[in-house]
């Protein structure tokens, strides 16, 4: 484990029906593949150790003496390997039989967790008891169904057990998941039937996500009785509602996964609903395992803010855009008001907005005349995105005007004293501002309001001018972030008609800037990307930064998985570098920033989607990055 990360995995042996000795050596043997695979916790499934279809025999003492047997070789064999070892076995116990899952670390017995089985039919097996102790193997061990393991080297690392069939419901208590387990292992042996194979997947992802941890199932297969039923040994991974790793059925063997635990225990600390009790009711069982750097065999997605499932993209892209539109909507109901005012530069942003907007009007039965976009040409606007944002608010049937402001800029300049031929941050503000003022009242003329275009990646890294384009009435894209923006716009191209098509293509492939610079030509001289660096860099930062609050070495890691095919170490180093900076230094923009709808859980809202003071130093965070090494 490194970061966090944890590699687990899930078992199911070809086993023989009570013949305990051979089954112990196919989870022997399995075991120590999986050791040299880093795994560092593995479960069986249930009564593997016996064979789950032993029937009446569970009631002969020969069989249950054989299983006690198997599990001390289990225990001997696997001692020397530093990884939790999770095996099925029958228990006979105080006069009563249990079906147990017995925890096996380095040659010791960390706890046996009998299986609840008081809800099920089962002809030979007691339901489990209040926690206290049995002697096993030689060993004083404790007993019981809440038993929670916790591992002293590693924090995050808190594990779980259950036995039996998933029950489709988060909203049975788990004890362990409530008091903090980030992984709960299952052990099953559950029968295929026709349709099964989807109801078992379904349950597994959705106790993994309503309970905030890893739920790693395993499953009984070959080699069981097929007297009645077939094992088909399915066994899942599943990490907060995302399958990490499936076996195929009817196989044997182990899958494993390398599970995020910091993100796990993020996800239970912004959980409302889960609250310490001032009385545990489990027992906390305490284990060490040895903490080494563990080479990530985890995928990890390049754009955080994107569906896992790209056939899922055009859905995720009209769910944003309804959000979007639905949210004008109701603004413009709650304030009476039939106008909106957009500064439509030809660039992505503002493109997002009309298109929203346009959509907003739509639900409304208002026409798309009542959206007024306006085009601010100034020292550094370039003729083709003035023809762009000119094109689409026709085709949209917004209505348009073209407002020049280079003289009103010049004679602010002279006002102030500032020397034209400066091109200062003064020279770029003071057209951001002019152009914000303009928008105002046009906006007061038509009785509208500003239907603010800057996005969340901008107002992450303070990339707006305030109280110019920082300032709206209605920020529509304020929680969008940049990468997503081109995703819309280019969904939009891609369903719309022809003609709208070709303008937002064109749109697409015309370099980010806030053309405040005067262009070389009629080529764009102001590049953002090459100012602030690369948005999906950015973006992927600020995904991990804002939802899981991970250090910066550890993003840099995810980032040199998920684009190191893109950017150098140095690159993804130094642009992480300039993000922290940025991103504590601008917060004084974002503390004042206007309303918008929250579309991911990741927002910048002042209101409660991110409260941050706007003099919180950035020391910690650069220092972390400073002891990146990028060799």
């Amino acid at each position: 484990m490194h970061d966090g990360f944890l590699r687990v995995a899930a078992a199911t042996p070809s086993i023989q029906v009570a013949n305990c000795p051979y089954n112990a050596r196919q989870v022997i043997d399995i075991a120590r593949r999986a050791a040299k695979k880093q795994v560092s916790a593995i479960v069986f499934p249930e009564l593997c150790l016996t064979g789950c279809t032993c029937g009446d025999l569970f009631l002969q003492q020969a069989l249950l003496d054989s299983a006690v047997q198997a599990l001390e070789t289990v225990l001997t064999e696997l001692q020397q390997e530093n990884m939790i070892c999770i095996a099925g076995l029958p228990v006979a116990a105080d006069g009563s039989l249990y079906n147990c899952a017995a925890v096996c670390y380095q040659g010791k017995l960390l706890g046996v967790v009998p299986k609840n089985a008081a809800t099920e039919e089962n002809r030979c097996f007691a339901p489990a008891p209040s926690c206290r102790e049995i002697n096993l193997c030689g060993q004083t061990v404790p007993f019981g169904v809440n038993l929670l393991f916790s591992c002293e080297t590693m924090p995050d690392f808190q594990f779980g057990i259950e036995s039996g069939h998933l029950q489709l419901t988060t909203t049975r208590p788990n004890i362990p998941a409530s008091e903090g387990a980030t992984v709960l292992f299952h052990l099953s042996a559950d029968a295929e039937t026709v349709g099964k194979t989807a109801c078992r997947k379904a349950a597994v992802t959705g106790l993994s996500a309503g309970l905030n941890c890893t739920y790693v199932y395993a499953n009984a297969g070959q080699g069981e009785s097929a007297t009645d039923h077939v094992y088909a040994g399915h066994d899942l991974i599943a990490e907060n509602g995302a399958i990490l790793a499936e076996s195929p059925l009817f196989d044997t063997g182990f899958i494993y996964a390398d599970t995020d635990l910091q993100l796990l225990r993020q996800e239970q600390h912004r959980s409302i609903g889960r609250t310490a009790d001032a009385q545990s009711h489990c027992q906390k069982i305490k284990f060490s395992l040895p903490v080494m750097p563990l080479l990530l065999e985890r995928s990890v997605q390049a754009n955080p803010f994107l569906p896992p499932q790209l056939a899922d993209l055009p859905s995720h892209c009209e769910t944003i855009l309804n959000i979007q539109a639905h949210g004008l909507k109701n603004r413009l109901d709650h304030i009476s008001c039939r106008s909106v005012v957009i500064g439509l530069s030809g660039g992505l942003d503002s493109t997002l907005a009309l298109l929203a907007a346009v959509r907003a009007f739509s639900m409304m039965d208002l026409d798309a005349g009542g959206i007024t976009a306006v085009s601010m040409p100034c020292f550094g606007t370039t003729s083709r995105t003035k023809k762009n944002a000119r094109a689409l608010a026709a085709e949209l049937g917004c209505t348009f005007r073209e407002i020049d402001i280079s003289a009103a800029v010049t004679q602010h300049f002279h006002d102030i004293g500032q020397d034209p031929l400066k091109q200062d941050i003064t020279y770029e503000n003071a057209q951001a501002r002019e152009r914000t003022q303009v928008l105002m009242d046009i906006a007061n003329q038509l009785g509208g309001i500003v239907i603010g275009t800057g996005d969340l990646s901008e107002a992450a890294l303070g990339w707006a001018t305030y109280n110019g384009d920082h300032m709206s009435m209605y920020g529509i894209n304020c929680n969008i972030p940049k990468t997503m923006v081109r995703y819309l716009v280019t969904h939009c191209a891609d369903t719309g008609a022809p003609p709208l098509s070709a303008i937002l293509r064109d749109i697409l492939q015309t370099p980010v800037s806030p053309e405040l610079l005067p262009p070389a030509g009629d080529a764009i001289a102001q590049q953002t990307e090459e100012i602030v660096g690369p948005y999906e860099l950015h973006d992927f930062v600020l995904f991990y930064t804002l939802r899981y609050g991970f250090m910066p070495h550890k993003i840099y890691r995810l980032a040199c998985i998920a684009l190191g095919d893109k950017y150098e170490k140095k690159t993804i180093k130094h642009w992480l570098l300039v993000f922290y900076r940025r991103f504590f230094s601008q917060q004084f923009k974002r503390s004042c920033m206007p309303d918008g709808p929250a579309v991911y859980s990741v927002t910048l809202s002042p209101r409660g989607g991110w409260i941050m003071p706007s003099d919180a130093k950035a020391e910690i965070w650069l220092a972390d990055i400073e002891t990146i090494s990028t060799e």
